[in-house]
């Protein structure tokens, strides 16, 4: 996992983990839901029967992504401040 906190990781990955498996139950119930219709029904059906799983695959990425963006923005605000008191010692 990208993220440095390990029970913030573990609940991530399992949450994610979760996610995937709406995507596959929600696809292949559906699909077989309809597939005696039609199988262009069946694929649609499948599509749609996936969505929810995969806007919760998205959301969690963007926790995932947005964390990783604050560690980044601490690091940077961190150096950034180490070279100004660097520039100061120097200019007294």
């Amino acid at each position: 996992m990208r993220l440095t906190d390990k029970t913030l990781g573990f609940v991530i990955n399992f949450l994610l983990g979760v996610a995937w498996a709406f995507v596959v139950i929600g696809a292949v119930s559906s699909f077989f839901s309809f597939y005696h219709t039609s199988i262009l029904f069946a694929v649609v059906s499948g599509l749609i029967g996936a969505l929810p799983g995969l806007v919760a695959i998205l959301l969690l990425e963007h926790i995932i992504t947005s964390k990783e963006k604050l560690a980044e923005l601490k690091k940077q605000t961190f150096l950034l401040e180490k070279v100004l008191l660097n520039a100061e010692k120097k200019e007294a």
